[in-house]
């Protein structure tokens, strides 16, 4: 959060205290995350990408699963909705677990996973960490090593996580690389732990010598921060982290741990950049203006659409 006027605690103080407006703001910000559910597509060619070749992907972020906010039935309904969409290869894009105290129970790993295991997609469905999901494990942020409970969870329900991996995938004899990258906020630099070298676990130049051909490629990274980096190579990155800043009026997010330009949404950097919204939050269970979605990306499609 660095480099901002604001920080995130700050803004929502200061919109509790707006008076009457405040007031309903807050009621709405509140209810915004338990009842709505919005699915958000994209219909786009990135220059890197085969014409006529099309690809339907389904993004799940940031479930931040918790009671009564991000519940186990409400994970459900998301599993439900998702494999509704009948997406070639749905993809996970980090912080399943809960980013705030404001909850009355944190749902443990080894009953959110097996709920994701019930996700369907021809062509699997593959996630990678987010620093949330590093941070919970105090273990691992002590020993500044390790495999965290979340990735351990995903794995025992059938779901590959990616940390500085790649993989060739194909559809219909055309293939295409799926890369995902490790963390780049995944140890805490707090004193209470020991010290690492370095905040994240992230490599791109590593992840990106695995990909052995010039088939289309798509980088999955938790915080999007790392566009900046990514090269044109890369046909789409996706990526979570942001909530769209958890309030967003008239296109703008007051506050974005990634900067106002990767805050949300579609952006065209070296390669294409799609930052979902999210479905949980972090700090306070408050949405304004950014409501819960699922994420459709088809890719091969005439231009770029958003719903």
């Amino acid at each position: 959060m660095s480099g901002h006027v604001f920080s995130r605690r700050h803004f929502l103080k200061s919109m509790g205290g707006m008076g009457a407006f405040g007031v309903s703001t807050t009621a709405y910000g509140f209810s915004e995350p338990v009842l709505q559910l919005g699915v958000t597509r994209y219909d786009l060619t990135p220059p890197r990408w085969p014409k006529g070749f099309q690809l339907r992907i389904a993004a799940i972020a940031d479930l931040h699963a918790c009671d009564p906010w991000m519940s186990i039935d409400r994970i459900h309904g998301i599993v439900e909705r998702t494999n509704a969409l009948n997406a070639d290869i749905i993809v996970l894009l980090g912080d399943y677990v809960a980013g705030h105290c404001h909850v009355t129970r944190f749902i443990p790993a080894d009953e959110w996973a097996p709920v994701l295991a019930g996700l369907k997609a021809p062509h699997g469905v593959h996630a990678v960490l987010g620093n949330h999901d590093w941070w919970e494990d105090k273990t691992v942020q002590r020993e500044g090593q390790g495999s965290v409970n979340a990735r351990r969870a995903l794995e025992a329900a059938g779901i590959p996580v990616y940390e500085n991996d790649a993989r060739r995938l194909s559809k219909g004899g055309q293939p295409f690389w799926l890369a995902g990258l490790g963390d780049q906020l995944a140890y805490i630099p707090a004193r209470r732990f020991r010290p690492v070298r370095r905040i994240g676990v992230d490599d791109l130049g590593a992840t990106l010598k695995k990909v052995t051909d010039d088939a289309p490629l798509i980088l999955l990274a938790h915080e999007p921060d790392v566009a900046h980096r990514v090269p044109s190579r890369v046909a789409l990155q996706l990526s979570g982290h942001t909530h769209g800043g958890q309030v967003r009026m008239l296109g703008w997010s007051p506050v974005s741990p990634s900067g106002q330009r990767l805050a949300y949404g579609h952006i065209r950097m070296n390669s294409d950049v799609i930052v979902s919204g999210g479905l949980g939050c972090s700090i306070m269970p408050f949405r304004l203006g950014v409501p819960p979605e699922i994420v459709l990306v088809t890719l091969g499609g005439a231009g770029a659409a958003v719903s």
